[in-house]
């Protein structure tokens, strides 16, 4: 995917595991927006699905080295039940990997719960004392 192209506008699923490989590999890459990989075994439904929506390019002009990547917003399923929503940077190849909703209901009903959802810090209580928020 070439980063001068318009933003995607693909919403795609995750199951935990995907998303803990996508966490990891931002990581890995200290991309700016992301949750410690730890804090999601520790919280994400284990088997649970969780959505990424693109909404800007973003590109660190720091470090030439790291490619453009696309800032996502992220709805996460918790283990509680609940839903959290988070931003996370994804290189434009891992994002083309990553499978497509399946139809337009989904997207509708993922982009009423990202709407309704409270954010990870708000969820932590405000502090954002664990791990990288």
């Amino acid at each position: 995917m070439n980063s001068d192209q318009p933003v995607p506008r693909e919403l795609k699923v995750l199951d935990t595991a995907s998303l803990l490989e996508v966490e990891e590999r931002a990581c890995r890459l200290g991309l700016r927006q992301r949750l410690d990989p730890a804090w999601l075994r520790t919280n994400a439904a284990p088997e649970g699905t969780h959505h990424v929506w693109p909404v800007l390019w973003h590109n660190l002009s720091h470090r030439p080295d790291v490619p453009r990547q696309l800032r996502c917003e992220l709805l996460i399923s918790l283990r509680t039940g609940e839903r959290v929503r988070s931003l996370l940077d994804v290189l434009p190849d891992d994002f083309t990997a990553l499978p497509k909703a399946t139809s337009r209901d989904e997207g509708i009903r993922a982009g009423r719960l990202l709407d309704d959802a409270r954010t990870v810090r708000e969820w932590l209580g405000g502090d954002g004392a664990v791990g990288h928020l």
